[in-house]
C-alpha cells in the first residue's frame, strides 16, 4: 500500500488564539459597558475585525496583587493596559534586575548543539505537526512576564524612589506598544488591581476611534511628558518648576506614516536628491529656529543644500536633538549682531515623532540651569566646517551616509556587515547558518553595498520592526529582553503579510514538511501550510550568531547602524 505525498492540516485563522482563551461573552458584555469602550462607534470597524471581536480576542481581564510587576523598565512592549478597578505604581528610577526576575535566555549546552549536527534532516523546513499547529508546543508568552513577579519591599521601594500613581480609567504602555519601542518605567500593583490589558494589534484597531486616539494622547501629556524630558540629559539640572514649564509648552507632532514601509519600496528607488525631497520637511535650512526639537521616536536626516541637492550629515534617533546650537547662539550673542538660521535641514525618515519646546522658553527655563561648557560651540559664519558639528563619526564618509539613510539601514540593530575587501566568497558564513538551522540558511551572502562594504540580507532585528505592524496573530514579537525578532511558528498563518512588510526583503516564506519530506496542505482550501521565516541571531545557540563565528577572515560582523561611532569604529580597524 503506498503512502501519500501531501498531509492535510487545517490553517491558522486571525483569531486561532486569543489573547485570553478564557474569555466569555459576559466578559465582551461587560468590557463593552465600560468607558472608553462604550463610547465608541461600532459602525467605524470593519465587518472582519468588529469591536466586539477586538474585546473578544485581543484583550484580557487581569486581577493582580500589590507588589507584582506588570511591565518591566527595559522590556519591549506589545501591549497597553487600561485600570479598571485599583491602582498601580510606575516606579521611574532603576531597580536592581534580580528583584525584576531578569533571567538568561535558556541557550543549547555545547553537547546539545554538537549532537545536533549529526541529526540534520534529509528534507528543508522540516517540522513535527505540533510545532506548526496551535496547541501543539507552548507558546512564547511575549505580552508580559511568563510568570508573576512579587517586589519583597515594595513599601520601601515606593519610600525611596519616585513613582507616579495611575488609577481607574487610566491607560499605561501605549507608547512601547504603538511604537515597538522599549518601556520606560516598571510598573506595579499597590493594590489590588483590575486591568485590561490590550495587545498591540487591538491596540492599533481602537486607534482608529478619535476619542480614543484623543485620550491616548493627553494620558501621555498627563503622565509620561515630564518623566521623558526629566530623562533627556540636558534637563537634568532643571528644577522642578521650570520643568514643568517646559512641559506644559510642549507640542506633540508626527511626521510621515508609522507604517513607512509602504512607501519606502518607491522612493529606495529614486535618486537621492529626489529621495531626500520626498521626505517630510520638519525644519529647514535657513529659516530661523522656533523650537528646539527633541525625537520622541522614529528616525531623522540632518542635510544641507549642496549644489543642485543637498548633502546628508547625520541621521537622527529617539533622544536626540535638533536647533540646539542655533538657539544657544543667538540667546548669547552680540546685540549688534543679527540672529543665525538653522544651519541644516531635518527630514523625517519614514516617520518620526517629535517634541517641540518654543525658543523663548527654551531661553527662560533651560540655557540658565546649563554649564556654558556643555553647549555648543558658537557658530562662525566663515567656519564651514561648523555645518556638521553633529555627533557624526569622521570614519563614516558622507556617501556612505546617505547610502545608508537612502536604504534605511540605519534602522538595523543588528545589521549583518561584510568588508568585500577581506571576503574571499568561501560561503563559510552560509554554510554554518545552514547547519544550525537544520539544513536551511536563513540569509543569502547578497545585498546593497557601498564602498566595498556589503550590507547583506539577513534580519536587523530594527529598532522600528514594520514587519510587526501587520501580522495578524502577534505570530511575529520581539523578546522582551534582548529585541531579537522571532517568528512563533505555531500562531503562523503564513498569511506572507510580515514578509510584505519588511522593507529589506529579510523574511522568506516557506513550505513545511513533516520528517519524511510530506509537504503539509491546509485541510479546507488544499494549499500547501506555509511558514515565515528568518535570522534569529541564533538565539539558543551557546557561541551566538553562527554565521559570524564560522568567518575565517573575520570579514563578517554584526552592527548596530543607528549608531555611527560602532559603524566607525568597525571602517577604522578593517583599513
Amino acid at each position: 500500500m503506498g503512502t501519500t505525498s501531501t498531509i492535510e492540516i487545517r490553517r491558522p485563522q486571525r483569531w486561532d488564539q486569543p489573547f485570553d482563551p478564557d474569555m466569555q461573552d459576559r466578559d465582551v458584555q461587560w468590557l463593552s459597558s465600560l468607558s472608553p469602550f462604550s463610547e465608541m462607534d461600532k459602525a467605524a470597524f470593519p465587518a472582519s475585525t468588529p469591536l466586539d471581536g477586538v474585546l473578544r480576542n485581543d484583550c484580557r481581564i487581569r486581577h493582580v496583587q500589590p507588589g507584582e510587576v506588570i511591565v518591566r523598565e527595559g522590556d519591549y512592549g506589545n501591549s497597553a493596559f487600561l485600570v479598571i478597578a485599583g491602582s498601580v505604581r510606575a516606579v521611574l528610577g532603576q531597580l536592581p534586575p534580580q528583584s525584576l526576575g531578569r533571567t538568561t535566555a535558556k541557550q543549547k549546552g555545547w553537547l546539545s548543539a554538537i549532537s545536533a549536527l549529526w541529526k540534520q534532516p534529509r528534507f528543508p523546513e522540516v517540522r513535527t505537526v505540533d510545532q506548526i499547529t496551535p496547541g501543539g508546543s507552548s507558546r512564547v508568552q511575549q505580552h508580559g512576564d511568563t510568570a508573576s513577579i512579587f517586589l519583597q519591599d515594595f513599601d520601601g521601594i515606593v519610600t525611596h524612589q519616585r513613582t507616579l500613581q495611575i488609577g481607574p480609567g487610566e491607560m499605561f504602555g501605549e507608547v512601547a506598544a504603538m511604537y515597538r519601542a522599549p518601556r520606560t518605567a516598571t510598573v506595579v500593583a499597590d493594590s489590588e488591581a483590575t486591568l485590561v490589558e490590550v495587545r498591540w494589534q487591538g491596540l492599533r484597531l481602537l486607534r482608529r476611534d478619535r476619542v480614543l486616539a484623543e485620550q491616548l494622547e493627553q494620558n501621555y501629556r498627563t503622565n509620561w511628558l515630564m518623566i521623558h524630558l526629566r530623562e533627556t540629559p540636558l534637563f537634568r539640572f532643571l528644577p522642578e518648576n521650570c520643568l514643568q514649564k517646559v512641559a506644559d509648552a510642549t507640542l506633540l507632532r508626527s511626521f510621515g506614516r508609522l507604517e513607512w514601509h509602504s512607501d519606502y519600496r518607491r522612493t529606495r528607488k529614486l535618486p537621492p536628491v529626489e529621495q531626500i525631497e520626498s521626505e517630510p520637511l520638519v525644519a529647514m535650512e535657513g529659516h530661523l529656529p522656533t523650537d528646539l526639537l527633541l525625537i520622541r521616536s522614529g528616525f531623522a536626516r540632518v542635510c544641507s543644500r549642496h549644489g543642485e541637492g543637498h548633502r546628508t550629515l547625520a541621521y537622527l534617533g529617539k533622544g536626540h536633538m535638533f536647533g540646539l546650537r542655533e538657539i544657544v547662539h543667538n540667546t548669547y550673542r552680540d546685540t549688534n549682531q543679527a540672529p543665525v538660521t538653522l544651519q541644516e535641514s531635518l527630514r523625517a525618515v519614514g516617520f518620526v515623532d517629535t517634541l517641540h519646546i518654543p525658543i523663548e522658553v527654551v531661553a527662560e527655563y533651560v540655557l540658565p540651569f546649563i554649564r556654558r561648557s556643555e553647549l555648543p560651540d558658537p557658530i562662525s559664519r566663515d567656519d564651514q566646517q561648523a555645518r556638521a558639528r553633529h555627533d557624526i563619526a569622521s570614519q563614516v564618509p558622507t556617501g556612505m551616509l546617505e547610502f545608508i539613510v537612502q536604504e534605511r539601514l540605519n534602522n538595523g540593530r543588528q545589521a549583518m556587515v561584510i568588508d568585500l575587501n577581506a571576503c574571499t566568497r568561501c560561503d563559510d558564513c552560509v554554510k554554518a547558518c545552514a547547519t544550525t538551522h537544520n539544513g536551511n540558511p536563513r540569509f543569502t551572502r547578497s545585498g546593497p553595498a557601498n564602498d566595498g562594504i556589503q550590507f547583506t540580507q539577513a534580519c536587523m532585528h530594527c529598532a522600528d520592526p514594520v514587519c510587526m505592524i501587520g501580522c495578524p496573530t502577534g505570530a511575529i514579537s520581539r523578546h522582551p529582553e534582548t529585541g531579537t525578532v522571532s517568528v512563533h511558528e505555531t500562531i503562523c498563518i503564513g498569511c506572507g503579510t510580515c514578509a510584505a512588510s519588511c522593507p529589506y526583503e529579510n523574511i522568506q516564506m516557506r513550505t513545511m514538511r513533516d520528517p519524511q519530506g510530506r509537504m503539509y496542505f491546509d485541510e479546507s482550501a488544499g494549499l500547501p501550510i506555509m511558514k515565515a521565516t528568518k535570522c534569529d541571531l541564533c538565539q539558543s545557540q551557546p557561541s551566538g550568531p553562527a554565521c559570524q563565528n564560522a568567518c575565517p577572515h573575520d570579514a563578517l560582523v554584526r552592527i548596530d547602524l543607528g549608531n555611527l561611532e560602532d559603524l566607525s569604529d568597525w571602517i577604522s580597524r578593517r583599513r
